[in-house]
């Protein structure tokens, strides 16, 4: 089987890559002239330059596959456009190139976000049947781009998987928390509760979607299965590192504040910023996968305890921690 990858130099395309060789697939990877190959340097790929906010480049280079996983997009940014003109944008392009030059594809895979259906009101994990009120520019950005996809049901067989948090091996964004444990340091905004899931569940769960055919035309929300306070996390990572922290309470109020310093520190390649508060100032974002479970038999094998520890474990080994 032939795969087409985009995103696969990221943290998660990376390992979705790594995923699909060991299954035997043929992997031709979508990057740019400026891509860092770090992460899939020496595997056995094809690569394919272009970028999905061009089109002329994507129209060749989609003919040919029977998967194509989407996952390129911004998840950061210092303007709110910006997540439109990629993550909306460059998937239309994508699509619309599918649409036009691979009449025989399988499955298109598009990796959005649990930002697109937005946090839970009333304590109850979101399933898809939820309207979706997404918070942030990146999750409206993610929602309008699944809507673009699912205009070419009729003609594209197609999967939405909507993951939580994803952590694991070479990610950066739960870095950050990982750091501030390690130095000892807790911050605190409230008790909050977030659904989790680890990396390779993640892209195993999205390859065995692309391959029933009762996952066609249909979104889905995939976690390990359970819900975490924001303390349970913390004590979770700061055993993985060998520290006990001290919580440091942040008032709701100064969230903003504390998010405009941070992205003037770290631009826009920093968690701390304005959009990413506009997510955290709510207190749920759990979802229930039980419908993926059932219709394509998505069971998550990697629990916390175990992805902390392997996650703090790769940092030691890397130098990241």
């Amino acid at each position: 089987m032939r795969a087409f990858v985009t995103g696969a130099t990221g943290f998660i395309g990376s390992h979705l890559v790594e995923e699909l060789l060991r299954r035997g697939y043929s992997v031709t990877c979508l990057v740019r002239k400026t891509s860092n190959l770090h992460w899939i340097e020496g595997l056995d790929i094809n690569l394919v330059y272009g970028d999905c906010t061009e089109k002329e480049s994507l129209l060749k280079a989609v003919t040919g596959f029977d998967y194509i996983f989407h996952l390129a997009g911004l998840t950061k940014a210092k303007k709110d456009e910006d997540f439109f003109s990629v993550n909306t944008a460059g998937t239309e392009n994508l699509i619309q190139a599918v649409a036009e030059k691979n009449s025989n594809i399988k499955r298109f895979v598009y990796l959005s976000s649990l930002a697109a259906t937005g946090p839970c009101y009333d304590g109850a994990p979101v399933n898809e049947d939820v309207e979706p009120r997404p918070v942030s520019a990146y999750g409206k950005s993610k929602l309008e781009a699944e809507r673009i996809i699912l205009r070419h049901k009729d003609i594209i067989p197609l999967t939405i998987i909507r993951p939580p948090a994803v952590y694991g091996p070479r990610d950066k964004d739960m870095y950050i928390f990982f750091r501030m444990l390690k130095k000892g340091i807790f911050l605190h905004w409230g008790t909050c509760y977030y659904s989790l899931l680890y990396v390779d569940d993640l892209v195993r769960g999205t390859i065995i979607s692309s391959e029933n055919n009762a996952a066609e035309g249909k979104i889905y929300h995939i976690s390990d299965g359970r819900i975490y306070s924001n303390d349970e996390i913390a004590e979770a990572i700061s055993s993985a590192v060998g520290t006990k922290p001290v919580r440091l309470r942040i008032p709701r109020i100064i969230m903003p504040l504390f998010a405009g310093i941070g992205q003037r520190l770290g631009g826009k390649s920093n968690i701390i910023n304005r959009d990413k508060m506009k997510e955290l100032k709510h207190s749920c974002w759990t979802c229930d996968s039980s419908r993926a479970k059932d219709e394509f038999g998505f069971i998550p094998k990697i629990g916390i305890r175990e992805g902390v520890k392997w996650t703090a474990d790769w940092y030691r080994i890397h130098q990241w921690l």
